[in-house]
């Protein structure tokens, strides 16, 4: 075993130690009446464990400032630390990089008895976490927030120190999967990372990292489900969990206002199922519903639960939590958002930029959906991990239907380590987003290696757990093994496929994919008695790159290749169990080093710079088409350019 792979086991070791408390909520941090918020956000020093990916550990980095181990550099957070800098070695590492940063804990929150919650948004792999020298956090599968109160371990009024070690190494049971290999080099031996899926390992500290408080008794977890009635009666139903003991004696009562979306006060009533109102039934007359963008004049209206936690002897604990009231239905032939049929039309997409790679960045965020309005798309789905929380917050707002996908791509080489793993990722990301309206569809998988037979009872496994954490959205997966030997979509409850005819499949050949689609996607539906979307087609193009006739890799190929689809489309459209399309890609996006990638991969309608294709414009028409034909939205006037007044007649003298 390399020194590398040793030292990604001991990662994974220590979480027998350590853990962040699976039992817990993992509330976004929000500041309110009783509680602060303190973003640790901005640049930490950084290096490389090198030569020795072991050295930190046996020189316990961890117990001093990181600068006093040798030379560290700026790194900002969040982001990837891959892009950042122009040094070869940092892109391209594998195994160990460590991170501190320095801060005052306020003597105020000591003087308050103030708990103080550490949070991480997401750290890509795997990561050890020490304040002031103690070991509180252990994590592992990135994309996924984590956390631990760490009252005891601060010196209030005092400067405190947070150190984190971070591993990229991806082996045959992490979630995604990987392996390492050894090569010889001029230099010497070296371990180098390769994995199967199709998108750069970044790594590093993706997102926001937050100090918040909370009263010694506080709201630790909400869930909430929605309903109405015929008579426009909105019903949430709402448990809420405490963290903290109460003393011998004390009580406690949790009460609720709702506000609109202009944060005045609602009007409704509360049927409470307990003496303390921890849970029950929060019923609003005339109430606004959560609509998909375009199926409705007023999409992703949201309410807020404001919760106030009272004890007898403590302060109260108040927290805001957006809402959105809508229903989620399917039947073998459709899906239904709020009783309508739901057609979706969207994207596959990667959290991806440049410099940055996939660290949070909002003004990125801010352009991007509104590309995804701007193009008439109401849905994505978040290929091919769970994405930032501030990104989801962008989709309950602006009414975009998410299919939320777990990070197990490309699963194979089954065993019930990984198995645990791959539930874990999904209990985490169920947790995390179980109160959001965007959220329609759990994806529990990307491409896996569905025709071996180990599958079968794997998937099974899955498909399981996940009913049993939330039964009231649909499961699914984007499938890429041919129909005759998949074992995953019959523990599905609708099935997605990716198919790249005319790409992958006898490149240049668009007459090909018409009616291949149309067959592959009546079979899936034939064998299954499912709905059926498509996740992902497409074709790379180089922007600028222009051929008449088009050929591959131009511009015009991308968008003949798309007219083809679209004809499928309209024609799985009438037969009543095709549900969605989702072109693959959002965005250009990068990839390992590889000589069939261009600089990444160029499968996206907008470049990696966010700037249109030609496919952009050709896709836009087809999407406000269909909002137009199916929900009655209207065109935007810029839809189509100016070419002529057809109503005008030219004045011609004889």
């Amino acid at each position: 075993m390399s020194a590398i792979m040793w030292c990604a086991s001991l990662m994974v070791c220590v979480s027998a130690l350590v853990t962040c408390g699976n039992t817990a909520g993992i509330l976004y941090p929000r500041e309110s009446e009783s509680r602060e918020v303190k973003s640790l956000d901005g640049m930490w020093n950084f290096r490389l464990s090198l030569p020795d990916p072991l050295v930190g550990f046996k020189e316990r980095w961890y117990m001093k400032d990181l600068s006093k181990t040798g030379p560290v550099i700026q790194m900002p957070v969040p982001s990837s630390y891959n892009d950042v800098m122009v040094d070869k070695k940092i892109r391209d590492h594998v195994g160990l990089v460590w991170y501190d940063k320095s801060f005052f804990a306020p003597e105020s929150w000591r003087q308050q008895g103030y708990r103080v919650f550490l949070r991480f948004g997401s750290v890509n792999y795997a990561a050890q976490v020490w304040v002031n020298t103690h070991l509180v956090l252990n994590h592992e599968i990135g994309h996924l927030p984590f956390q631990r109160d760490i009252t005891a371990n601060l010196k209030f009024g005092r400067l405190n120190r947070i150190t984190v070690a971070v591993d990229n190494v991806l082996l045959a049971t992490t979630v995604p999967q990987g392996s390492l290999q050894n090569i010889s080099t001029n230099t010497g031996p070296k371990t180098i990372q390769t994995y199967t899926f199709d998108f750069f390992n970044y790594a590093g500290i993706h997102r926001s990292v937050f100090l918040y408080t909370t009263p010694i008794v506080y709201i630790d977890d909400v869930d909430v489900t929605t309903n109405y009635t015929e008579d426009g009666v909105g019903l949430i139903n709402y448990k809420i969990q405490y963290g903290g003991s109460l003393s011998s004696g004390e009580m406690l009562n949790c009460s609720i206002t709702v506000l609109n979306n202009e944060n005045v006060r609602e009007k409704f009533t509360v049927i409470a199922n307990d003496e303390e109102g921890l849970s029950g039934i929060i019923k609003i007359e005339n109430a606004k519903l959560w609509w998909p963008y375009l199926m409705h004049e007023e999409p992703g209206y949201m309410y807020t639960l404001e919760i106030r936690l009272s004890t007898t002897w403590n302060v109260d604990d108040v927290y805001r939590l957006p809402v959105g009231i809508r229903t989620i239905k399917w039947t073998n032939t459709a899906f239904l958002i709020n009783n309508k049929p739901a057609y979706l039309r969207g994207f596959g997409r990667h959290e991806d930029s440049d410099i940055r790679g996939k660290g949070m960045d909002y003004a990125l965020v801010t352009r991007d959906y509104d590309l995804i309005k701007w193009i008439g798309a109401n849905s994505y789905r978040t290929s091919h991990y769970p994405y930032a929380e501030e990104i989801m917050d962008f989709a309950d707002r602006h009414g975009i239907m998410i299919v939320d996908e777990c990070p197990s791509v490309d699963t194979d080489n089954f065993s019930d380590k990984l198995l645990k793993k791959h539930t874990t990722s999904l209990a985490e990301l169920i947790k995390r987003d179980k109160n959001r309206p965007s959220v329609v569809m759990w994806s529990i998988a990307n491409e896996p290696r569905s025709h071996h037979k180990e599958a079968d009872s794997y998937f099974k496994s899955v498909a399981i757990f996940v009913k049993t954490l939330d039964g009231l959205r649909p499961i699914t997966a984007a499938i890429a093994t041919e129909l005759d030997t998949d074992l995953l979509g019959q523990h599905l409850d609708i099935i997605g496929f990716n198919r790249y005819n005319a790409w992958y499949t006898l490149p240049g050949h668009t007459e090909i994919i018409q009616s291949r689609i149309e067959d592959e996607a009546a079979k899936w539906h034939a064998k299954h008695n499912k709905p059926v979307f498509m996740t992902e087609y497409g074709a790379d193009s180089y922007a600028g790159l222009h051929m008449s006739p088009s050929f591959v890799w131009s511009e015009e190929y991308q968008v003949e290749l798309m007219s083809e689809h679209f004809k499928a489309f309209d024609t799985l459209r009438t037969k009543n169990f095709f549900i969605g399309e989702m072109i693959w890609n959002f965005a250009d996006f990068k990839t390992e080093q590889t000589v069939t990638r261009v600089g990444g991969n160029k499968k996206g309608v907008f470049t990696r710079q966010r700037e249109p294709k030609s496919s952009a414009y050709h896709l836009r028409k087809r999407y406000w088409a269909l909002a137009n034909q199916l929900d009655g939205a209207q065109l935007p006037c810029n839809i189509k350019s100016y070419v002529i007044d057809s109503n005008r007649q030219n004045n011609v003298e004889l």
